[in-house]
């Protein structure tokens, strides 16, 4: 068989075997990255029909809008929790927040430590310290205010070692 690109060919020194080799070879590897698309169009397909499943374009376009409304209401509510929170925020500094406990032995006679001093502070070291004394003939109690850490009444020591452990946040003795 005579063909003018293999005379051609010949007349340069290249064998027609190494182009139909390479040829060959082109054509193997376009066929892999064929089958490797089609694959992957398939795997996209599945997702696609999943996605649409059931769904013609006004019930997609309901669903949207249905996400949509549920994202506002989501931001509504978020936004009165905030609030709440914000509002329990404020209330809480006003709450004893802080504590402070000295347990003790008010007279030589008695022994056990039943007798105790209590601090109860907010954060502003507002609040009262509760003080019980007690003896054979009976169980005293005092409560003493506190504005900003201090009193206007003197304090025993252990009231005012379970003052600094309030305000200073020890552990209660």
């Amino acid at each position: 068989m005579k063909s003018p690109i293999l005379e051609y060919l010949a007349m340069y020194g290249i064998d027609p075997a190494y182009i139909i080799i390479g040829f060959g070879a082109l054509t193997l590897i376009l066929m892999i990255l064929y089958i490797v698309t089609l694959i992957k169009m398939r795997k996209l397909n599945k997702k696609y029909e999943l996605f649409m499943r059931g769904k013609d374009m006004e019930s997609l376009e309901d669903t949207v809008i249905s996400q949509f409304d549920h994202l506002e209401r989501l931001e509504a509510l978020g936004q009165e929790h905030q609030s709440k929170i914000s509002g329990i925020e404020e209330h809480l500094q006003k709450v004893y927040q802080k504590i402070g406990l000295v347990k003790y032995d008010a007279f030589r006679e008695m022994s056990g430590k039943l007798s105790y001093a209590l601090a109860l502070l907010d954060e502003n070291n507002n609040g009262i310290i509760v003080s019980s004394m007690y003896s054979r003939e009976g169980c005293y109690s005092y409560a003493k205010e506190i504005v900003r850490g201090e009193s206007a009444i003197n304090l025993s020591e252990e009231e005012k070692e379970a003052l600094d452990s309030a305000i200073n946040g020890d552990k209660i003795l």
